[in-house]
């Protein structure tokens, strides 16, 4: 089975319980199947509302497999931004960020941010179904 990184916004729906997100998401934790980056743990540990959400979030590393981080990754996620803001869209870099990494990783992405709709139309990663 395919593993999958899994984004922010995705994460938050996790944790506040919402379905279809958080059994999406057990489901990939039981079949040890769940990618991070360093990118979405820091943006959950920054939105946590407690030092408990916290030492969840801080486990992440020891329980989940981590793609590992280039500056090539990130020089290719600038270009890819640049790219798309040249065209008229202009797509957070940390969004392009994990559309690099999950290209090179060679993983689907779990999202409900619609910009990766934008984003498959100039690289080629697939989305694993939240819905």
């Amino acid at each position: 089975m395919d593993k999958v990184l899994i984004d922010t916004s995705v994460w938050i729906e996790f944790f506040r319980k919402h379905e279809p997100c958080h059994a999406v998401v057990t489901e990939l934790i039981d079949g040890e199947r769940v990618y991070c980056v360093g990118l979405v743990l820091a943006e959950l540990m920054q939105g946590a509302k407690s030092e408990k959400e916290l030492e969840v979030l801080a486990s992440f590393p020891s329980v989940f497999d981590f793609l590992p981080e280039t500056p090539e990754l990130w020089s290719e996620a600038g270009r890819l931004a640049f790219t798309l803001r040249r065209r008229g869209t202009t797509i957070g870099l940390a969004d392009c960020y994990l559309a690099v990494a999950a290209v090179t990783a060679g993983v689907r992405i779990a999202t409900l941010d619609g910009h990766f709709d934008i984003l498959r139309e100039v690289t080629a990663f697939d989305l694993y179904p939240v819905s």
